[in-house]
Parts: C-alpha cells; sequence; structure tokens
C-alpha cells in the first residue's frame, strides 16, 4: 500500500492503514524529535503520541499536499512542548545566535572501528571462556 492510499484509507477509519506511515516515517520522526529533546526514549514517546494525532486529526489533512512536512511538524510542535514541560533548556553555545553543535548531527550507531573492536573483544572473551574447565 502506497502513502496516498493509506492516507484514504485512514481518513475512511481504517486504522490499520497507520502501519504503512509508521514504516514509512517512524525513523526520520524519532530522529528529528531526538535532535530537539536529546534523549531518545522521549523522542522516541513524542513520536509515538504524535502518530496517534495523525490517526485522529487525519481529517485535516489536506488531499494533494505532502504529508511528510505537515507529520513532522507535529513531531517537532510535540517535541518542543516536552522540552518546555522538562523545563530542560534548549542546547545553546552561549553566542546570540543559536549554532547547532556538530555533534547533534552525528550518527549514533556505531562506526567501522567500533565494530571491528567490539568484534575482537567478543572474539576474546569467546577464547578465554572456552578455555575455562566445568569447575
Amino acid at each position: 500500500m502506497r502513502e496516498r492510499e493509506a492516507i484514504t484509507r485512514l481518513k475512511q477509519g481504517d486504522i490499520s492503514a497507520l502501519e504503512v506511515l509508521v514504516r514509512r516515517f517512524q525513523v526520520e520522526a524519532v530522529h528529528a524529535a531526538y535532535l530537539i529533546i536529546g534523549d531518545r526514549q522521549i523522542a522516541e514517546d513524542v513520536v509515538q503520541n504524535a502518530f496517534i494525532k495523525v490517526s485522529e486529526r487525519i481529517h485535516q489533512f489536506e488531499d494533494g499536499r505532502p504529508f511528510r512536512p505537515w507529520f513532522l511538524r507535529i513531531v517537532s510542535n510535540d517535541a518542543l512542548k516536552a522540552v518546555s514541560r522538562a523545563r530542560k533548556p534548549l542546547p545553546h553555545d552561549g553566542g546570540d545566535d543559536f549554532d547547532v553543535p556538530d555533534t547533534w548531527l552525528q550518527d549514533l550507531s556505531p562506526g567501522p572501528e567500533e565494530l571491528v573492536v567490539t568484534s575482537e573483544t567478543r572474539r576474546k572473551v569467546w577464547r578465554a571462556l572456552q578455555e575455562l574447565t566445568p569447575n
């Protein structure tokens, strides 16, 4: 099922069509919320609630317009509200202009070096465990 068909079915009350939108936009939405909030668990909660809002407010979505910006606007607004509620200030470098530190945009998944080190360590531990006697 495509995005447009999912939206049409969701507007007709078929909640199962929401799954298509979740699969398509969940990762990007969590990443966007994380950039605002700085906490992965809260970002995931915000996105989950945003999908619930989509199912409740899909009738407000104008046909023919792109879904992604509409949805990411919901996510970003809710993420900003979550930051406000937590009274956690947005990261700021102290200057007059708001600059996004490069570290916010970094990929959080392990890099090749870290994967190699982890693999080597795992292999060494496994060998050491195999050399132990049952006692």
